[in-house]
């Protein structure tokens, strides 16, 4: 959208007409976006009109929510109202094509991944996100002393995750299966819902396993988890200096570093997780 490239979704959104257009994201291209849908109903928060009276021209539903009050499921629903829709559940649901799961399957079947695995997804696009990699492979040797399942890496295949992924696998003593950079995001999707656990830095793969109801330890660091936490009960999160994971959440709080988050922090949550019998048929 910042280059010339972006001037055809433009004019592809101008040469229709919609009946309702919703703005999540409130920048000036979405402002413009929605300013050329000529949608009888063009939705967004309240704070837009509060902020740019120009802006808030592109608009004429105003939702009186802000996101920093809300989780970010909660507020996206909340910009339903307008249209009448106001009971829809803040659960997520993924149905995954069935190609995922072969390619998944095929994945498992060649690096000769058991039935039983812990997913480590240690990367993420953001620097400030990543936590340490002694920390990462004391993790992984734990698991593989202590538990009879088979450990796999994942990630992505930027260069800051290539990095971060190699260091930690240069310190790991035991074996783990590297599948970083072999993953589509449905096939990803595909191998956490066969996962044990699914132990991640705040990232995408949080998401996915939150959708297919994968257990989870989750390490948050400078992000808020009140607005992106999953919310189910197989889901354990963990920031700053705590040594249990959170059980209270604000939308207001300090910024925390991740090498505030202790080894035996993740391990315990682990353990917690992984001694609550496995779902059947997973």
């Amino acid at each position: 959208m910042r280059r010339l490239s972006g001037l055809g979704t433009f004019a592809a959104v101008a040469r229709k007409k919609f009946d309702y257009c919703i703005d999540f994201t409130r920048n000036d291209r979405s402002a413009f976006l929605s300013f050329l849908s000529r949608a009888q109903k063009r939705i967004v928060s309240f704070r837009v009109k509060m902020r740019s009276t120009f802006r808030a021209r592109a608009y004429n539903e105003f939702v009186p929510h802000r996101m920093r009050d809300r989780h970010t499921v909660d507020y996206h629903l909340a910009l339903l109202e307008p249209l009448g829709i106001s009971t829809t559940s803040p659960g997520i649901q993924l149905q995954l094509p069935a190609r995922a799961r072969e390619k998944a399957d095929e994945l498992r079947k060649i690096h000769k991944i058991a039935s039983q695995f812990i997913i480590f997804h240690p990367g993420s696009a953001r620097l400030e996100k990543l936590w340490g990699t002694q920390r990462w492979a004391d993790v992984i040797d734990h698991a593989s002393q202590n538990y009879d399942l088979d450990l796999v890496l994942t990630g992505g295949k930027s260069e800051l995750e290539w990095t971060h992924l190699a260091k930690i696998k240069s310190k790991v003593r035991k074996s783990v299966t590297d599948l970083s950079g072999q993953t589509d995001l449905l096939t990803l999707a595909a191998l956490i819902a066969q996962a044990r656990l699914l132990i991640t830095v705040d990232s995408s793969p949080m998401h996915l396993a939150a959708a297919t109801r994968t257990p989870q330890v989750i390490l948050f660091g400078p992000t808020n988890p009140f607005h992106w936490r999953p919310r189910e009960r197989t889901a354990l999160i963990l920031q700053g200096a705590s040594t249990s994971p959170l059980s209270e959440f604000s939308s207001k709080q300090p910024r925390f570093p991740m090498k505030q988050i202790s080894t035996r922090a993740v391990i315990d949550a682990m353990q917690s997780l992984l001694s609550i019998p496995a779902a059947q048929g997973s």
